[in-house]
């Protein structure tokens, strides 16, 4: 494990953002750990520096715009792009479909970075790269905090802390099995 890595994970703990429970993930799944991301995202001190590393890793590959995912990774989006010094951008969903909104463009000469904050099963990467890859821009790669499972995206991927997490479909959560009460974290919801 790198230094990078020791000390995101240090982070997250000292910042309460790993917590222990039972938990219901925004893929559906239940987990009885949760990565609480908002407790980085608030603190632009505890950002800055998971966002100089992820710009510093994609640097060489000149990307001219950052994309991400609303709400969660907006803001890491945004810190990467001022340590890049390109804009950022974000998809939202509008009547459940990925878009890119308020005036929000890509073009054949774009060279997307799509960056993520918590990585879980990749649904809202692999739907962020739908939409860029469908406006003809090309992605360079993913950039993320945190990447808790192997997610298999067409494109390379550099998580600066890798921390699988055991999940489990809900009909076949032991903590269900056990009667423990399950929390709603207030990730994005499928569906």
């Amino acid at each position: 494990m790198k230094a990078a890595q020791l000390d995101l994970e240090r982070t997250l703990l000292e910042a309460g953002a790993l917590l222990e429970g039972h938990f219901a993930l925004s893929s559906g799944r239940h987990s009885d750990r949760f990565i609480q991301k908002f407790r980085i995202l608030e603190d632009p001190s505890l950002l800055d520096s998971p966002a100089r590393a992820i710009a510093e890793h994609f640097r060489p590959l000149r990307p001219s715009v950052v994309v991400s995912a609303a709400v969660g990774g907006i803001l890491l989006g945004y810190e990467v792009a001022r340590h890049l010094g390109t804009t950022a951008i974000f998809t939202e969903k509008v009547n459940g479909v990925p878009t890119l909104r308020r005036g929000f463009t890509l073009t054949a000469s774009d060279r997307a970075l799509v960056v993520e904050d918590v990585i879980t099963t990749g649904l809202s990467v692999r739907e962020t790269l739908d939409v860029v890859l469908s406006l003809g821009a090309r992605v360079i790669g993913v950039g993320a905090m945190v990447i808790r499972e192997a997610a298999t995206l067409p494109v390379p991927v550099y998580a600066l802390l890798e921390m699988p997490l055991r999940s489990y479909p809900s009909h076949d959560c032991p903590r269900c099995a056990a009667g423990e009460p399950l929390t709603d974290p207030g990730s994005r919801r499928v569906g």
